[in-house]
């Protein structure tokens, strides 16, 4: 005599609840609260505002690519915080910010908030061959 075969299990739904009978987590922090974002966009973000603030005083700034880069390409023993190659034929201007020698640098958002818009004042300075003063009054003021 053959033995009946088993019903082949049902797949399981989805988990309503872990193995202590809690509700599955969800995230500490919904995405429009700052603890969401990271650090690379939360630094993102700062220039962002920088060149926000600086494109109401100097319109052709909307004109050069502003970029963000982990870090610099050591070249000798100084650390850039940023760096500018005026445009070309086949490139607009670029100005570049290095976010983590900026972050080391600093200690607080407030710190790196005011680090990020002075190294991007100094370098639309020398694309435009400038005093930084003259670009944003307030330079060195902070």
């Amino acid at each position: 005599m053959d033995s009946p075969v088993s019903p082949r299990p049902a797949e399981p739904g989805p988990r309503r609840r872990d193995r202590h009978g809690r509700g599955m987590r969800g995230p500490v922090a919904p995405p429009q609260v700052p603890l969401s974002t990271s650090r690379s966009e939360s630094f993102h973000d700062l220039v962002r505002d920088s060149v926000d603030r600086l494109e109401r005083r100097w319109p052709q700034l909307a004109e050069v690519d502003f970029l963000v880069m982990e870090v610099p390409v050591a070249l000798d023993d100084t650390v850039p915080l940023g760096s500018s190659e005026p445009a070309d034929k086949n490139a607009p201007a670029r100005i570049v910010v290095y976010r983590r020698p900026v972050e080391i640098r600093t200690k607080s958002r407030d710190e790196r908030a005011l680090l990020v818009h002075e190294v991007v004042v100094e370098q639309v300075a020398e694309l435009l061959g400038l005093a930084p003063e003259s670009v944003d009054p307030r330079y060195g003021q902070d």
